[in-house]
């Protein structure tokens, strides 16, 4: 049985979609999927939270908020760990790493290369 979160998360997530007019292609595209994974994934067929899952809520969330929320942020485990494990508390240091993650947006434009593409997360 499915995650209640995720299932509302993920009938969230199909409502935007069709109040935004976001296509399964266009998120197929943006997160290296096939369009086959993605309707999967919003008809809340999946049974448990994937990265690929992750990143389709995260795309269509973004998309519809204009950016990354925060709670987006502060749900995204894998996130929060490495910042726990690199980060030493300081605000030199806080500053040094949002310079990195920034400079990160350079990879946007490789987005189709995604991890995603290449592995199986239903």
């Amino acid at each position: 049985m499915q995650d209640p979160e995720l299932q509302a998360r993920l009938l969230r997530v199909a409502e935007t979609c069709r109040r935004h007019n976001i296509g399964q292609m266009q998120i197929a595209a943006a997160v290296g999927a096939s369009q086959s994974q993605v309707s999967r994934i919003i008809g809340g067929r999946g049974q448990r939270l994937t990265r690929l899952t992750e990143e389709v809520c995260l795309y269509v969330e973004r998309l519809a908020s204009g950016g990354v929320t925060v709670d987006a942020v502060r749900q995204n485990d894998q996130l929060i760990e490495s910042l726990r494990e690199t980060w030493d508390g300081s605000s030199a240091h806080a500053h040094a790493l949002s310079a990195v993650i920034r400079s990160l947006a350079a990879l946007g434009a490789v987005r189709g290369q995604s991890p995603a593409s290449s592995e199986d997360h239903s």
